[in-house]
């Protein structure tokens, strides 16, 4: 049964089962009716103790937060690291390495109880080790960006109205009895129940499925719910009665599970994954067959269960070492390191795919205001009723006739959405008051607060809720608007907008003592004039003006959807104002494009002013040229593919029009069939698709991809209103702003640029080109490795060796190769040298051929070492070869053997028993049984001979009770520090010959490096059987280190081969430019008459 609300209650005495009632799922009507058994929100509000025009006091928002807590919403689950490990020993591989691990230890126990057991426990802890550190890796990845998105999260505003001022709060800080303000693009923080008279669209996709805007008022559906977007409004207050585990939001986050989606740089390795693992299973076969055969061809067919099952072992061991599924774990670890030090760089990460995507964008169309500027604007001069006033003779409007001041102060304190607060989140005074929404409307209210008038205080007096409205900017119109319902029954229509969009409308302008005059020709060109003069001094102009009818009935009866705004407007003046640019941005810009980026401005401003600024920034060169939108827009797309590659700078553009020149760049949403392009332009009158698909923007498929044979531009798009959303989802990359973003803005965007800087997005791009750039140096080495390893190991199993590596060393190689590479190669930070370069192309190689170089040059000296040390290392080290016996103990026998025929003999003519071996080998092994010495005879004949050459005196009398490893530790060890050193030479992709530069800044990468090498020498020095590893003397350490360094004199000499990038491989402007015009002219003539066309400023 549901609980119902009793009138007259405190928010000490209000329940959660009471709001509840209020706020149920799928309920609308009758939360509805429960709310109006109440007597609506106003008497809720009462009930409840609220003041509507004042909100909470402190006392209530401490007792409400203690009685319903906060706004804090739930994490959605993560997977356990037990269950991340499960998913590990579920590989396929390690499932096969398990099973075969098992077999070796039931097999070895059966034939050695005492030692046979140790490699199949061996490598169960190997196995352990791998899928372990796997299981962390993907957990850590999941406390990542949770932590990032915890950091996102700090750095969210709501805003409130409590002790009669607006605040700006941190979402979480909302409480039960907040009155939220809502502005559209905002997102809504808690359920509420709308109390003012306004009326809203939202968006409830993300919370119910429905994907259109719904209608929203007092009178009608006035529950907001939480996590949904405002996508139309002036200004919204709400009454708030869910928040957090009680929201609609909450209810439901903590069943949510997000899908990890690869990157198109990960589905790019894992496909190069497979091939490579193909490759090994190929190399494991043949290493499985060569030592099968060894079993007899070496072995003389002893112990072939055993034989079999570690040769088994070494194939699937080989197998697991030559699937390189480090790639995929660089590309986590690097996308991870890199996001969380974008983060720092005022980068916010939305979709990792955009992180690696940056990196090789080719064109950026920015906006201008906030982006470019720093979007503290400031009104500095002006024409008002028909006078032209410096900044110093208006600032404090002494000059200015009072009635005009007073109208003008009116439209300035009505028509807007902006709104000033004073305080802090923790409520201490703000140096001076901070702007929240639009600070075009800022900047207008500061210039009447400076003639003395109070916009609130002006706006309460002449405004009234019920009767009048304001409409927030409509980019259609080019304008924003309210609509005043005066005390004597007449009606003011005030506008404010781009200044030849309402000049144009204007037939009268206010004189200088506020009385309306006819505007005549002379009178619009001095304006004018006086517009391109601000203009070309790089202001940002704009007109206000209004309009009156005598009674409201004369208003037309759509008024209230649609205000006359556009026809017989009385001028009243224009202001110009200053934004300036932000101090990097003309080097930000320099250096995009050195780094072959095209920089293309894409604003509202008028093209003198957008040309002036664009000039500023080093945006409009002497080759570019600028367009407005209403010409683009117009343009059919040959037209227009041959001054796109010029087209620097667009003015007077709506978001259609961004959405249009994106989609051209890159060609997403470019229809594809004959039913997309009839879907697409549906609601165009008298338009086919036979006669004009090719003469519509953005064009039509076939036609687009012939004019770009090597596919389209990587566009990264910048946006901070909800028009913007179609655009920033069309763009490769959507770059919303975190200041001034509308959160429709930021929910279409990829990267959210924290600061609004512009200097930001070039940071964002320099850290794709070092997640691109590490990803590759990890190949590169990984590569080297698994082709080492692989092709060691099959030598030698076919020449008859032991394997070199066994299957122990080879997942220890794994180890350092996948994790420990791709923790080291992963996290180089970016170099100034990255912005040096082109953008690589879409369908440019992983793999580039200074890389081939140096993958060819290593792998080549290393195996070329490693096979001397194989065939002949035991010669040069003084040693034995492969694996012997350090330490005999002699087995209880009376046997004797007659050391002049060498065979088994009696008690009278044997004088070499098994104890004999004491006599002359005590504590040693193989290299003394094999020793030549002067053996007893009976006859006392002189015999020199060794014991091993007794008939199986070996199997007989002794038993091994101390392996000798050391050639095969030798080689393993030289192996390892090859790849130490390799990954110092892995660092640097190109010709640079210093391996080591910036090295003391990559801590990581110093970890590892010195975690490897202890970690060697602990495996080496107590590795034992297990590992198959002797302890080497100091001179085998120093030689086997000195030996992998050589990789580092082969890493500069092979960067002397003249070797360089394919150019082929790099996105190229001026030849992709020839492309796009040649298809769009057939003749320099058409090319030349196309460039000087009047639709071109």
């Amino acid at each position: 049964m549901r609980t119902t609300l009793s009138p007259m209650q405190t928010i000490e005495e209000l329940t959660q089962a009471t709001l509840d009632s209020l706020n149920v799922d799928q309920a609308k009507d009758e939360n509805k009716s429960n709310l109006d058994r109440l007597g609506g929100v106003e008497n809720l509000a009462i009930s409840m103790g609220i003041d509507l025009r004042s909100g909470l006091t402190d006392n209530q928002v401490t007792t409400a937060r203690e009685k319903f807590g906060t706004n804090q919403f739930p994490d959605s689950p993560m997977d356990s690291f037990f269950t991340l490990l499960f998913n590990a020993l579920s590989d396929t591989t390690l499932l096969i390495l398990i099973a075969a691990a098992t077999v070796s230890l039931i097999i070895g126990i059966i034939q050695e109880p005492t030692e046979g057991w140790i490699e199949g426990v061996a490598i169960f802890i190997a196995v352990f080790l791998v899928s372990n550190i796997s299981a962390f890796n993907d957990y850590s990845k999941q406390l990542q960006f949770r932590a990032l998105e915890a950091s996102s999260q700090k750095d969210e505003r709501a805003s409130v109205l409590r002790n009669h001022e607006i605040q700006r709060i941190n979402p979480i800080d909302i409480v039960v009895g907040d009155i939220i303000i809502l502005q559209a693009g905002d997102m809504i923080p808690a359920d509420a129940i709308i109390c003012d008279d306004s009326t809203v669209l939202a968006n409830e996709s993300s919370l119910t499925g429905e994907p259109d805007d719904l209608k929203k008022s007092k009178d009608k559906d006035c529950f907001l719910l939480s996590s949904c977007l405002i996508t139309e409004a002036e200004e919204c207050r709400a009454l708030v009665i869910g928040i957090g585990t009680h929201s609609r939001w909450g209810k439901i986050k903590t069943s949510l599970v997000t899908e990890a989606v690869n990157t198109p740089l990960q589905d790019k390795l894992e496909d190069m994954t497979k091939t490579i693992g193909y490759i090994g299973m190929v190399a494991a076969f043949g290493t499985f067959a060569a030592l099968v055969i060894s079993i007899w061809a070496r072995h003389g067919g002893k112990d072939v269960a055993q034989g079999i099952v570690n040769a088994f072992i070494v194939a699937v061991t080989i197998v697991v070492v030559a699937i390189p599924e480090g790639l995929p774990l660089a590309v986590v670890i690097s996308l991870a390191y890199s996001t969380k030090k974008m983060y720092q760089d005022q980068c916010f990460i939305r979709v990792l795919a955009a992180c690696e995507t940056m990196g090789n964008a080719t064109n950026i169309c920015s906006d201008k205001t906030g982006t470019l500027t720093e979007n503290k604007m400031t009104v500095v001069e002006g024409l008002f009723a028909d006078t032209v006033y410096t900044q110093e003779e208006f600032e404090d409007g002494s000059a200015m006739a009072r009635e005009v001041k007073v109208l003008i102060a009116e439209q300035v304190a009505v028509n807007r959405t902006a709104y000033f607060v004073h305080t802090d989140q923790d409520g201490k005074p703000l140096p001076k008051p901070q702007c929240i929404g639009n600070k075009t409307e800022g900047a207008l209210m500061t210039m009447i607060q400076q003639w003395g008038f109070n916009h609130d205080e002006v706006k309460n007096k002449v405004y009234d809720q019920k009767k009048d409205k304001v409409f927030a900017f409509n980019s259609g119109k080019k304008r924003s608007t309210a609509v005043l319902h005066n005390a004597n029954g007449s009606v003011r229509i005030y506008c404010k907008g781009a200044s030849e969009w309402v000049l144009k409308d204007c037939t009268m302008m206010m004189d200088t003592k506020g009385n309306p005059a006819p505007l005549s020709d002379m009178k619009r060109n001095v304006i004018e004039k006086h517009i391109e003069a601000m203009a070309s001094r790089a202001l940002r102009t704009l007109v206000l003006a209004h309009k009156d009818y005598s009674k409201a009935s004369e208003l037309p009866a759509n008024w209230m959807e649609n205000p006359p705004d556009n026809t017989n407007l009385i001028f009243d003046c224009v202001v110009g104002i200053i934004d300036p640019l932000r101090s990097d941005v003309i080097d930000a810009v320099r250096t995009a494009q050195s780094a072959g980026v095209v920089v293309r401005m894409v604003t509202g401003d008028n093209i003198a002013t957008a040309s002036a600024i664009a000039r500023q920034c080093g945006i409009l060169t002497s080759n570019g040229t600028a367009i407005e939108g209403p010409n683009f827009r117009k343009m059919t797309p040959r037209e227009l593919d041959a001054i796109l590659p010029r087209i620097q700078v667009m003015a007077r553009s709506s978001p259609d029009d961004k959405y249009l020149l994106v989609t051209r760049l890159n060609g997403h949403g470019i229809p594809a069939t004959k039913e997309e392009w009839v879907e697409k332009f549906k609601d165009r009158e008298g338009v086919t698709f036979e006669n004009d698909r090719d003469k519509l923007l953005p064009g039509f498929r076939d036609e687009w991809e012939a004019s770009r044979p090597e596919g389209g531009d990587v566009v990264g798009v910048t946006g901070d209103g909800t028009n913007d959303a179609p655009a920033l989802k069309a763009a490769d990359v959507g770059l919303s702003m975190g200041i001034t973003g509308t959160k429709v803005a930021q929910g279409a965007s990829d990267i959210v640029i924290l600061d609004d800087k512009f200097s930001s997005i070039i940071r964002a791009i320099s850290w794709g080109r070092a997640v691109f750039d590490n990803i590759r140096k990890f190949l590169q080495f990984q590569l080297t490795v698994n082709l080492v390893a692989l092709l060691i190991v099959f030598i030698g199993s076919v020449a008859g060796f032991d394997p070199p590596l066994n299957s122990i060393q080879l997942l220890w190689v794994n180890l350092v190769m996948d994790t420990m590479g791709a923790l080291a190669l992963g996290t180089e930070a970016p170099t100034p040298e990255l912005l040096q370069r082109k953008p690589y192309k879409r369908q440019a190689s992983l793999i580039s051929r200074p890389m081939w170089r140096n993958i060819v040059c290593q792998s080549t000296f290393q195996l070329v070492l490693l096979l001397i040390l194989l065939f002949d290392g035991a010669n040069l080290f003084g040693i034995e070869e492969g694996i012997s016996c350090a330490k005999y103990s002699i087995k209880s026998s009376s046997l004797l053997w007659n050391p002049i025929t060498s065979a088994q003999a009696n008690s009278t003519y044997g004088t070499i028993s098994c104890k004999s071996f004491n006599t002359f080998c005590k504590d040693e092994g193989y290299s003394c049984l094999k020793a030549t010495r002067v053996l007893p005879t009976y006859n006392g004949v002189e015999v020199r001979k060794s014991l091993e050459d007794m008939t199986d005196y070996t199997e007989k009398c002794l038993t091994c009770s101390t392996k000798d490893y050391t050639h095969g530790t030798i080689i393993f060890n030289t192996f390892i520090f090859c790849q130490v050193f390799n990954e110092y030479t892995a660092r640097k992709l190109g010709d640079d010959m210093n391996m080591f530069s910036g090295i003391a800044g990559n801590y990581i990468f110093l970890f590892v490096s010195i975690f490897t090498v202890f970690s060697q020498v602990f495996l080496v020095e107590v590795g034992g059987d297990a590992l198959q590893t002797t302890p080497l003397t100091l001179i085998q350490w120093l030689i086997t280190i000195g030996l992998g360094a050589g990789g580092l004199i082969v890493g500069a000499l092979m960067r002397l081969i003249p070797i360089k990038d394919d150019p082929n491989s790099f996105f190229d402007h001026k030849q992709h430019s020839n492309y796009v015009v040649a298809g769009a002219a057939k003749s320099d003539d058409e090319v030349a008459a196309l460039l000087h066309n009047d639709k071109v400023v």
